[in-house]
């Protein structure tokens, strides 16, 4: 998917350059989408939320876009990305809890935090990893994956609970699957 929107997204981000908008204001704008998103969902609209979703996505692409059309490589803007992302995460999941909490649904509830749990647990393995010379891009259930699942499972009805069961899953076996990557390059 990524090299299927490489060209369109360098040409918007040149746009936006233009236009004197930053990446960082991309990150944020974003970011203020999926808040948006999660509160919808928390209210009970999840299709309604999930839609705002589906609309913030290409905000996540285009700002790496924007900071490339600016030539400008910020460590602070990709710190800055990769955390509203753990707190997207964060806010999306915490919405399904507390619409299951609304809806005294505590099994479901359950569900939605280990999903949570998994995600962090996939970014947390990654950036440990990286933080000692090991590059991880690999696993089953990467952000882009985790996302994708989620908005199916929000926008369409019926597929929410499945969808819970695959993210919490999918994302704990794919921290799994990274600690044991990082495991095998030991000498």
């Amino acid at each position: 998917m990524r090299l299927l929107a490489a060209r369109p997204l360098a040409r918007v981000g040149l746009a936006l350059h233009r236009l004197g908008v930053s990446a960082d204001a991309v990150t944020l704008a974003g970011f203020a989408l999926t808040l948006l998103a999660a509160f919808l969902i928390a209210r009970g609209s999840l299709q309604g939320g999930g839609l705002l979703l589906l609309i913030s996505l290409p905000l996540d692409a285009l700002d790496g876009a924007v900071a490339r059309a600016a030539q400008r490589d910020s460590r602070f803007g990709g710190v800055l990305d990769s955390t509203l992302d753990r707190y997207a995460d964060a806010a999306m999941f915490a919405a399904l809890v507390y619409y299951f909490a609304s809806l005294g649904q505590r099994e479901h509830l359950a569900l939605a935090l280990l999903a949570l749990i998994g995600s962090y647990g996939v970014s947390y393995v990654r950036a440990r990893a990286g933080e000692a010379g090991i590059e991880l891009r690999e696993g089953l259930f990467t952000r882009l994956e985790r996302v994708l699942v989620l908005l199916l499972a929000l926008l369409i009805p019926g597929l929410l609970l499945p969808g819970l069961w695959l993210l919490a899953l999918g994302s704990n076996l794919t921290a799994l699957q990274r600690l044991w990557l990082v495991y095998r390059q030991e000498p």
